[in-house]
């Protein structure tokens, strides 16, 4: 079965999936691939130390959409590979898309979120701050 490749993804997360996250069909339930992606975008903001940094300037990330395109149904027991890297790098969003990789299938959903750098004092988007845009491009694995 083809695996993510760990080189094409900035941040990849392991994932086992729980007995809780089927629904009435024996499948992961089409909530849970959301609790995959953002399970998978807070380790990448840790990784770019941004949730370090919001407590101190109180500009962080904030979730403005987000979609998945289910291809395969995921049953239990399976261990998945959760995959994101930036898409697009706009002034003040970020596109992101997601892989969902299971053991047993393969590629089995993807997705996308648009993530809206916010100023959570004054309730506004704004611009990233330099130093902030400056880490996005140096961890992406994609030429932004």
């Amino acid at each position: 079965m083809k695996k993510i490749n760990k080189k094409e993804w900035t941040t990849v997360s392991d994932v086992q999936v729980r007995w809780g996250d089927l629904d009435a069909f024996n499948h992961v339930n089409n909530t849970i691939y959301f609790k995959y992606f953002e399970m998978v975008r807070i380790e990448y903001f840790i990784q770019l130390k941004w949730m370090v940094s919001m407590e101190n300037t109180g500009i962080g990330p904030i979730l403005a959409n987000t979609s998945c395109q289910f291809l395969l149904p995921i049953t239990y027991p399976d261990q998945l590979q959760v995959g994101i890297r930036a898409k697009k790098l706009g002034r003040s969003s970020i596109i992101h898309e997601y892989a969902v990789f299971s053991d047993k299938l393969g590629l089995a959903a993807q997705g996308e979120s648009v993530v809206v750098c916010y100023d959570f004092p004054n309730q506004r988007k704004i611009e990233f701050p330099e130093e902030l845009r400056k880490k996005i491009l140096e961890i992406e694995v994609l030429d932004l």
